[in-house]
């Protein structure tokens, strides 16, 4: 699975490359493998962006602005959405990957997660007598 990052190579707008900036150094610090595609001198690029990012997350104009971001076919979001996912240590999942082995994200076994909770339990026990 690549992500892709709809990117605007020759951007007017400091804030939209600040935003590009952000989302591709962000994948980097992971080591998560994407693609960045110039809707700015790719035609194809951009009306491919265009088409397929959701009616509902398009602006009031139409046309959505860059950084868009996809893994393969499927839309995960815009600049904020990543955000968003950002400050809630929810990278892997908005970008619809598995999170790397031993991140605090991992999925946890049934049988461990009701051991935590039997811990938690005893110990609040404990500290009420």
């Amino acid at each position: 699975m690549v992500i892709k990052v709809f990117l605007a190579s020759s951007s007017g707008s400091t804030a939209i490359k600040k935003k590009q900036q952000d989302v591709l150094g962000f994948l980097e610090a992971l080591k998560v493998d994407y693609a960045p595609l110039d809707i700015a001198c790719n035609e194809d690029n951009r009306m491919w962006m265009r088409e397929n990012v959701p009616v509902e997350k398009k602006p009031t104009n139409g046309i959505p602005l860059p950084p868009q971001i996809f893994n393969e076919e499927s839309y995960c979001g815009d600049y904020e959405t990543f955000f968003d996912a950002k400050e809630d240590n929810a990278v892997y999942a908005f970008l619809g990957l598995p999170p790397p082995p031993g991140s605090k994200k991992a999925p946890v076994k049934q049988e461990e997660a009701q051991e935590e909770v039997e811990d938690d339990e005893a110990k609040q026990e404990e500290e009420d007598e």
